[in-house]
C-alpha cells in the first residue's frame, strides 16, 4: 500500500546523500551532514559509534548492510539520517530547509516492502524455503536450474506436477532465445526492442500453434553472435513445428541460414523498393548490384583504422557492482571511440546506462533515475561539459513530431514562407505555418493531415482528413509558394530531395535549411521524408535523428 505495487517511493535518495562512496563517514561521506552547523549530527555521530563498534573510517561501499543500517536508522537514542531528515522536515517552515529536503530527494527503494511491490504478508509463503519475490529476482537461467532441482515431498510433487511442466516449459523457451540472463521482476519499459520481441518469440513457442506466419523485424538485434545460432534454433523450431517464418534482418548468420532470400533494394529512398534478388542463398552471388552481396563475399568491407587515436585522459568508474557486474573498477578513455563489448546479459548496459551515464547525468546536474550501485565517479570531470543518452526510444510523444521538427529545420522553413510577398501583404508570420497551434493549419484535423473515428469495442480507424486531403494546412497557407512549392509540398520531401532543392539558392536562409538537414543525410537518413511521423521510424532510425540533432 505504501508505493501501491511500484516498489520506488519518492524520498531520500541514497546516492544523493552518499554522492561519493569510496570515503568513509568521517571522511564526510554523508553530504548533508557537511557545513559549519550540520557537522554536529556527524560528530554526535562519531562519538556514539564506538558503543556499536561501527567502523567510522570504512569506506561506505565496504559497509555491510547492518552497518548502514546503523548509520541510516539510528541506535541507543541516536536518530541516524533518516531522523536527521525528520529534523529537517520539522523546520520545513523555513525556506532554506525546504531547498535541503528537495535537494536530497529523488525515487528511492520502498521502506516497507524492500522493492518486491508486495505486501508483508505474501513473504510469508514460501517454496522449498524461497519467496515468490526471491524467485522473480533470479536470472531465467538460475531460475531454470532452482526448479529442476526443487525440493517437494511426494504429495506437493503430485499437486503440482501441471504447473512444474508448464514452467519447466516456459523457462526454457526463455534460455533457448538467449533471455537467460533476464530476471522476471524486470520493467518491461527497461526491455530493447530485440529483447521484447525475443520474449513474444518465446511465447509463441509456448503456444504450440501451427499454420500461422510468423513476421519478425530484426530479432537479432542487441544479441551477441554466441547465441544467434540459438535464435536461428528457434525460428528453426517453429518452421518445423508447421508455420511459416518470414525475417526482417541484417546479420550474416541470419541471411545465410535462410531457405529463401529476398533483397530489396538496390539504395534506400527514391533509390530503392525494387527487388534485387529473390531465391536461395547459395545463388545470391548472381545479384551483381546487390549491396547484400558485395558485403557477403568481401568484395565491400568496412574499413578498419590503420592507427589508434592516442588517449591520456579519462573517466573511471570504480566499485561497479550493479546487478551482476563484480565491483569492478572500469577506465573509460576521452577523446576516442570505446566500444563496450560482451555476451547478452554480461552487464553491459548495466554499466554504461545504469551507471556510466546516469552517474555523469547527475554530476551535471541533471534530474535522472538513481544510478546503479558504484563506488564512485573519478578520473578528468573537468574536461567534459555534459552528457547526453542517444538511445532508440522516440523522438517525441505527438503524432505531429517529425524529424523536421526535432532538428529545428521546420523552424527555418516557416520562416522562409514567412518571408514570402503573399504572406508580408497577408500578415503571416511563422507560427501561421505551424500544425501545432491555431492560424494556418487544417482546424477539421488539427494539423494531424488524418481523422481517427473510435470505435468502441474494434480497433480505431485513420482516415484522411476530406477537408485538406491530408496536407495538414488550410488553402490560406497552401497558397503561399516558394519557388512552386507549397509548405505541405516541403514536408513530402525527402531529406536528400530537400537539400537539392534548397541548395539550388544561396541565400542566408536557404542555407540555414541545408545545415540543419545535412546532418540527418550524414548518417544515412537521406531516405526519409521531412514530415515523416516520428512514431513509424524505426528504433535505429530514432537513434540516428538523435545522433544528428
Amino acid at each position: 500500500p505504501e508505493c501501491e505495487g511500484f516498489g520506488k517511493v519518492v524520498g531520500i535518495d541514497e546516492n544523493l546523500v552518499v554522492p561519493n562512496k569510496t570515503l568513509s563517514v568521517y571522511e564526510d561521506a554523508v553530504m548533508c551532514w557537511r557545513g559549519q552547523v550540520m557537522s554536529e549530527w556527524k560528530r554526535e555521530f562519531i562519538h556514539a559509534a564506538s558503543t556499536v563498534n561501527f567502523p567510522i573510517h570504512r569506506e561506505y561501499y565496504r559497509l555491510t548492510q547492518e552497518q548502514k543500517d546503523l548509520l541510516w536508522h539510528g541506535f541507543n537514542g541516536f536518530p541516524g539520517i533518516d531522523g536527521f531528515f525528520e529534523w529537517v522536515k520539522s523546520k520545513s517552515y523555513n525556506i532554506q530547509y525546504r531547498v535541503m529536503l528537495a535537494r536530497y530527494r529523488g525515487k528511492t527503494t520502498c521502506p516497507v516492502c524492500g522493492g518486491s511491490r508486495l505486501k508483508p504478508e505474501a513473504s510469508y509463503v514460501k517454496v522449498s524455503g524461497k519467496t515468490i519475490h526471491d524467485l522473480v529476482a533470479m536470472p531465467v537461467r538460475d531460475l531454470a536450474e532452482w526448479f529442476k532441482h526443487i525440493q517437494l515431498d511426494d504429495s506437493e510433487r503430485i499437486v503440482a506436477k501441471r504447473l512444474l511442466e508448464e514452467i519447466n516449459n516456459r523457462l526454457s523457451y526463455l534460455n533457448e532465445v538467449g533471455l537467460g540472463y533476464l530476471t522476471l521482476d524486470r520493467l518491461s519499459s527497461s526491455l530493447s526492442g530485440g529483447e521484447s520481441q525475443r520474449i513474444n518469440l518465446a511465447t509463441s513457442l509456448g503456444s504450440t500453434l501451427v499454420g500461422s506466419i510468423y513476421i519478425l523485424d530484426e530479432p537479432s538485434i542487441g544479441l551477441h553472435s554466441r547465441d544467434t545460432a540459438r535464435l536461428i534454433n528457434v525460428l528453426r523450431m517453429l518452421q518445423k513445428a508447421g508455420n511459416t517464418v518470414v525475417v526482417v534482418e541484417h546479420d550474416e548468420e541470419i541471411i545465410r541460414a535462410a531457405d529463401y532470400l529476398i533483397d530489396v533494394g538496390p539504395e534506400a529512398g527514391r533509390k530503392g523498393g525494387n527487388i534485387v534478388y529473390q531465391g536461395e542463398v547459395a545463388s545470391l552471388v548472381s545479384a551483381d548490384n546487390s549491396y547484400t552481396t558485395k558485403y557477403l563475399t568481401g568484395v565491400l568491407k568496412i574499413p578498419v583504422p590503420t592507427s589508434r587515436r592516442k588517449w591520456s585522459n579519462y573517466i573511471w568508474v570504480k566499485g561497479a557492482a550493479e546487478n551482476n557486474l563484480k565491483g569492478i573498477d572500469v577506465k573509460f578513455p576521452l577523446g576516442v571511440m570505446t566500444v563496450v563489448t560482451g555476451v547478452s546479459g554480461s552487464g553491459k548496459s548495466t554499466l554504461v546506462d545504469d551507471i556510466l551515464f546516469r552517474a555523469l547525468a547527475r554530476h551535471f546536474g541533471e534530474n535522472v533515475d538513481a544510478p546503479g550501485t558504484f563506488a564512485s565517479l573519478e578520473g578528468d570531470l573537468n574536461l567534459i561539459s555534459g552528457v547526453e543518452m542517444v538511445d532508440q526510444n522516440p523522438i517525441g510523444k505527438s503524432s505531429r513530431s517529425n524529424p523536421a521538427t526535432y532538428l529545428k529545420a521546420f523552424d527555418e522553413i516557416r520562416s522562409l514562407y514567412a518571408q514570402q510577398q503573399l504572406s508580408k501583404q497577408m500578415g503571416y508570420n511563422m507560427g501561421y505555418f505551424s500544425f501545432n497551434s491555431g492560424g494556418g493549419r487544417c482546424e477539421e484535423c488539427k494539423g494531424e493531415g488524418t481523422i481517427t473515428i473510435e470505435m468502441q469495442f474494434m480497433a480505431d480507424i485513420t482516415l484522411t482528413c476530406d477537408a485538406c486531403h491530408g496536407k495538414r494546412f488550410a488553402q490560406s497557407a497552401l497558397d503561399v509558394l516558394y519557388r512552386g512549392k507549397t509548405i505541405s509540398d516541403i514536408l513530402e520531401m525527402t531529406v536528400n530531395q530537400a537539400i537539392e532543392f534548397f541548395s539550388e539558392e544561396q541565400r542566408f536562409n536557404e542555407k540555414k535549411i541545408v545545415n540543419r538537414l545535412k546532418p540527418l543525410q550524414d548518417v544515412g537518413l537521406g531516405y526519409i521524408k521531412l514530415g515523416q511521423s516520428s512514431s513509424t521510424l524505426s528504433g535505429g532510425e530514432n537513434q540516428r535523428v538523435k545522433l544528428a540533432y
